[in-house]
């Protein structure tokens, strides 16, 4: 039978979507059922919180966009630096390569053979340096941008989620009612997929997802309501 490996193999673009849509779930979520334990207005609900997905989306999406250029930054920073090394102290890259490969297990003598045929590359040899040496990887042209669209509109699609049930109902209570069970499938669904994403156990980590949902947005109606009171 063949062997098939399984890992994760997940893009970038996922990690943002899981980022984005996990606060955007969890924060609004809250927020409004604070609200509702303070207040009897539908609208001043739904005001409050699409003021506050407008606010998250846009502080997520400059998050991701600055971790993003910052990564960005810092790997050709540190590709120019390896560059210059392997130009001005070519025999001390040289030892670090067979110190890297030291701790393989590569005998001496494989060291020398690998070590002066890859420094005979000098793109090859430094993107040795990068990834072995460093543990930095290329980024993706675009990727900051890519990264902070993909976190906002994350972010808004999961804090609609929460909110789309008091556009519809008369009272707050009413509209927390259908919150919390629409919001709870959508916890499910979401902790079940990032889970099934990462290789954990899929009902664990839905059901872990759902109750810090509820644990948020349960302290936030009990504190409002308490104040309100």
């Amino acid at each position: 039978m063949e062997h098939q490996e399984k890992h994760f193999t997940g893009s970038q673009t996922v990690r943002d979507i899981v980022i984005g849509m996990s606060d955007g779930l969890t924060v609004p979520f809250a927020l409004t059922a604070g609200l509702t334990g303070a207040v009897t207005s539908n609208m001043i609900v739904i005001t409050a919180g699409l003021a506050e997905i407008v606010a998250g989306s846009i502080a997520m999406g400059l998050g991701g966009y600055l971790a993003g250029k910052t990564d960005y930054d810092h790997y050709f920073a540190e590709e120019k630096r390896e560059y210059d090394e392997v130009k001005t102290v070519p025999d001390v890259e040289k030892q670090e390569i067979m110190d890297i490969l030291a701790t393989y297990g590569i005998s001496g003598e494989n060291q020398k053979m690998f070590t002066e045929e890859l420094s005979m590359d000098e793109k090859k040899w430094v993107n040795f340096m990068m990834r072995f040496e460093l543990g930095l990887e290329e980024p993706e042209l675009n990727r900051a941008r890519k990264s902070a669209i993909t976190i906002a509109l994350s972010y808004i699609g999961g804090g609609l989620i929460p909110l789309f049930s008091y556009f519809f109902t008369p009272t707050p209570l009413r509209g927390l009612f259908y919150s919390i069970f629409i919001t709870l499938l959508a916890l499910l669904g979401f902790g079940y997929f990032k889970s099934a994403m990462t290789g954990q156990k899929r009902w664990t980590g839905a059901f872990k997802t759902a109750v810090i949902g509820a644990i948020a947005a349960g302290a936030a109606f009990f504190i409002a309501y308490m104040i309100a009171k």
